[in-house]
């Protein structure tokens, strides 16, 4: 599952700025202020032309039903564990944890079939919403992990702290390099100077990988290749090869 949550995005990323590098090179890479420039924004890559927007818009869309799945999934692995006199705010917060998580991928597939130069602004007000989902559901994931894993003076297993850690290394890296790259962008625009708009992009590039790298650790949350869902008395597990049932004994 993690292989294909992530597996997609990141193969859609990587062929449109390489399509668009090697066959739209001089629109791709153009901006207003009509100085050199030589790598195109993630907008100009997945939006402003084909095949790109239709390689980017298949492997969206099929992420991101999994994905939704997987932000639900989240709730029930924070509260699988109880935290104490404080475990229903331990909740509440699990569950606006899902509901960013929800909020971001929603905004990604927004922005995904409503393209810059369809609609510039709402495509804008969705990257913004995209973003402000991310963050806030890192910054909350990590919180509630350290939480919930630590409660009681609970040790943490050695996978629960090697995810842990790529968590806070991950979303470290994404805030600095946004932040860096919202700098940059306005710089370009203040100054109009050649290859600064380069380093923008090549900052949204890593902005959108290490998202993708912070959704990966989930590989380390979840048994990995197993899906499990609930219909009607049975569980359907879902593994890398195989569909099966299995019946909740107090279902019967």
């Amino acid at each position: 599952m993690a292989k294909i949550v992530c597996g997609l995005p990141l193969f859609a990323t990587f062929f449109c700025v390489l399509w668009s590098l090697m066959y739209d090179f001089k629109a791709s890479t153009a901006t207003h202020c009509k100085v050199p420039n030589y790598l195109p924004s993630i907008s100009a890559a997945i939006g402003g032309f084909t095949p790109q927007r239709y390689v980017w818009r298949i492997c969206i869309g099929l992420h991101a039903t999994p994905r939704f799945m997987i932000a639900v999934a989240y709730y029930s692995f924070h509260t699988n564990v109880h935290v104490g006199k404080h475990n229903e705010l331990y909740k509440a917060l699990a569950a606006l944890a899902s509901l960013l998580h929800i909020i971001e991928v929603g905004s990604l597939v927004g922005l995904t079939y409503i393209s810059s130069t369809e609609n510039h602004d709402l495509h804008e007000l969705l990257f913004i919403s995209f973003m402000a989902g991310a963050i806030l559901y890192m910054g909350m994931t990590i919180y509630l992990f350290s939480w919930g894993r630590s409660h009681n003076g609970t040790i943490m297993t050695n996978t629960e702290s090697t995810s842990l850690f790529y968590k806070k290394v991950l979303c470290g890296l994404n805030v600095s390099i946004f932040i860096l790259s919202v700098y940059i962008f306005f710089r370009h625009n203040w100054f109009c100077e050649p290859g600064v708009y380069t380093f923008f992009a090549a900052g949204e590039y890593l902005v959108v990988v290490t998202n993708i790298l912070f959704h990966a650790t989930a590989a380390l949350d979840f048994r990995p290749g197993r899906l499990s869902l609930l219909v009607g008395k049975s569980v359907m597990y879902l593994d890398d090869d195989t569909l099966y049932p299995e019946t909740l004994p107090w279902r019967r």
